[in-house]
């Protein structure tokens, strides 16, 4: 069934990963990409899922099985890359990220292009007109990441965010974050050591 669901989501999808294609050609691929992902943030429901999984295997960086986007979520580029397994929860704002497998990330969440994406360093230029420095972000397997987080630095292996905090500097593998900004509060192979004890 969940074969059938997905074939019809991919030839779905097919007109409007041809539209994002032509019209790339035009406005850039970026936004071209970024206007037909919102209006299919829309999409409502189990349908939206398939609908959303499909469209970002067509015109992204990459997008594994099973990968769940929430609705209402945007993307700010293509080239977002989001692994197997992967639950993006609703209302994120999600740049150039690499989402690896088994990563949760909960409702809410900012993901940006790093902590540059304005330039700010010429007073007498708009900082919108100043050229940023973008960079992916990662977020590696099987870490999970809290209802409303800002995240602008790597998250590591199996590392935990905590709801509300602002990433500012990368988060090692187990570490669990969290507060503004985000501080290591722990490591959870020490709880895991304990508990065995």
């Amino acid at each position: 069934m969940k074969a059938v669901a997905r074939a019809l989501a991919a030839l779905a999808v097919l007109p409007v990963a041809f539209s994002v294609a032509l019209r790339g050609r035009v406005v850039g691929r970026d936004r071209a990409f970024q206007a037909s992902a919102e209006w299919l943030a829309l999409v409502p429901g189990l349908t939206g899922q398939y609908v959303r999984r499909a469209f970002m295997a067509a015109t992204t960086a990459g997008c594994g099985t099973d990968v769940v986007v929430g609705p209402g979520t945007l993307f700010s580029t293509a080239d977002v890359r989001l692994d197997a397994n992967a639950y993006v929860g609703p209302q994120c704002n999600i740049g150039w990220v690499h989402v690896e497998r088994d990563v949760m990330i909960a409702a809410g969440v900012q993901i940006p292009s790093g902590p540059h994406t304005h330039g700010t360093d010429r007073i007498e230029v708009p900082m919108r007109d100043q050229p940023g420095r973008p960079i992916c972000v990662h977020v590696r397997e099987g870490a999970w990441i809290g209802n409303g987080a800002i995240v602008l630095a790597d998250v590591g292996r199996h590392a935990i965010v905590a709801a509300g905090a602002v990433v500012t500097r990368p988060v090692p593998d187990y570490g669990v974050a969290a507060g503004v900004p985000a501080r290591l509060l722990r490591d959870r192979r020490d709880a895991a050591v304990a508990a065995s004890s």
